[in-house]
């Protein structure tokens, strides 16, 4: 990199480019795994370290809290910062009220982001509460915090949607052997039995069988224990769905499996003449890097088959892969989610929208990313060209960007994989 740093984040971006933020004064950089190569970045607003990063849906860059211009004494920063890997800029968000660090951001199902406080180490106290932030609408929402406040400890995305919270450390209790769920469908925190150690710094990992591993930890007395958690949801082994799912999987294409138990053997409710049986397999994709979570439902199914609709909006890379039949899982598989190569861009229309900008369509290869740049001289170098906000894959390799031109001069227009 072009600088040491410390207390940074690293986010692996839609385009399979890595997304290197802060670090103190650090600037903000982007490595190339096809080239081996860095580049800088657009810097943040605010510099700081011992933030938290979070790849949004729509392919920006959620960054939350952290230190200022020291790790250990600087002061907290309120504030969030967006990046668009389309203009390579930050733009300040809405403000939060609470200065954070040592806190987590978990990328929900629906695709809010999920903040969980952690303290403010220039008062010396934990911040008990909980915000969270719409990623369609750009705004943050305070809701209902944990039981207990606690910082440095670990948030888990469960297969079900919930949110698991283990372990840290409390200014009223110190570290803490306690947990706890959070609902997204009700916003309610639900306080579960507690670990069988006090862990602070320790690490948490969603495995295929849908437990957690808790590992290490344990602040003034660290320690090499580990356990699991389990989701319990109650059920036989021999209810579960079983799929094979092949080793990878192309953006804009079907996901087809073989498999059993893929139209149950229970029904989701049942009572009297009211049953609901829901006999048709749904499969869930996570990505492994940013939680983004999608279904894929079925087209056509039998008791041993699959096929799904196309994937697209999803970012390449890792992710676990869940049969679901009558809301009981089966185990999960790793798919290595990649995209196709990109090809020269094929307009599609070109028309001046009621408020003034123009939109343009064009077709190429599902789930590729695109950046589009305008200009009033098209023979200026690309790096004097005016970067606009992004390209939206609106269907399976139906691409559109739009642009309100300042003047009526005349306008022209590129697209670039980004």
């Amino acid at each position: 990199m072009s600088t040491v740093r410390v207390g940074h984040t690293a986010t692996l971006l839609r385009s399979g480019k890595v997304l290197v933020v802060s670090g103190a004064n650090a600037p903000c950089e982007i490595y190339n795994p096809s080239l081996g190569v860095w580049t800088t970045t657009g810097s943040l607003n605010i510099p700081r370290s011992g933030h938290t990063a979070t790849l949004l849906p729509d392919g920006k860059v959620l960054v939350v809290g952290g230190y200022g211009s020291s790790l250990l004494t600087g002061p907290i920063y309120p504030m969030s910062e967006l990046y668009d890997p389309a203009t390579g800029l930050w733009t300040t968000n809405a403000a939060r009220t609470s200065y954070l660090a040592g806190h987590t951001a978990t990328l929900l199902p629906n695709g809010k982001v999920l903040v969980v406080f952690g303290y403010r180490k220039t008062m010396g106290q934990t911040v008990d509460g909980t915000a969270l932030y719409d990623s369609a609408s750009g705004t943050w929402k305070s809701t209902q915090g944990p039981n207990i406040g606690r910082y440095f400890y670990t948030a888990t995305l469960l297969p079900n949607g919930k949110v698991l919270i283990a372990g840290g450390d409390s200014d009223s209790f110190g570290e803490l052997d306690s947990a706890e769920i959070y609902d997204p469908s009700s916003g309610i925190w639900t306080t579960i039995s507690s670990m069988t150690a006090v862990r602070e710094g320790h690490t948490a990992t969603l495995l295929p069988n849908g437990r957690v591993l808790i590992a290490g930890g344990g602040g003034l007395a660290p320690t090499n224990s580990a356990e699991l958690y389990d989701i319990g949801l109650g059920i036989s082994p021999s209810w579960q769905p079983q799929m094979v799912f092949p080793s990878s999987l192309t953006i804009g294409t079907n996901l087809s499996c073989i498999g059993f138990h893929l139209r149950g053997i229970s029904e989701a409710a049942g009572g009297n003449s009211q049953n609901a049986a829901s006999d048709h397999p749904i499969v869930q994709i996570r990505s492994v890097e940013s939680q983004q979570t999608i279904f894929l439902p079925a087209t056509n199914w039998s008791a041993t088959s699959f096929k799904s609709d196309a994937l697209f909006n999803f970012p390449p890379g890792y992710a676990l892969a869940t049969v679901f039949v009558n809301g009981i899982p089966g185990s999960s598989a790793i798919l290595n989610i990649t995209s196709s190569v990109p090809t020269a861009p094929v307009i599609l229309a070109a028309k001046k929208l009621v408020n003034g900008s123009f939109q343009f369509a064009f077709t190429n290869s599902p789930g590729d990313v695109f950046g589009a740049l305008a200009t009033t001289n098209p023979a200026l170098p690309l790096s004097n060209w005016t970067a606009l906000s992004g390209v939206t894959e609106v269907s399976p390799g139906q691409f559109q960007f739009s642009d309100s031109p300042s003047t009526n001069s005349k306008r022209f227009y590129r697209v670039r994989s980004l």
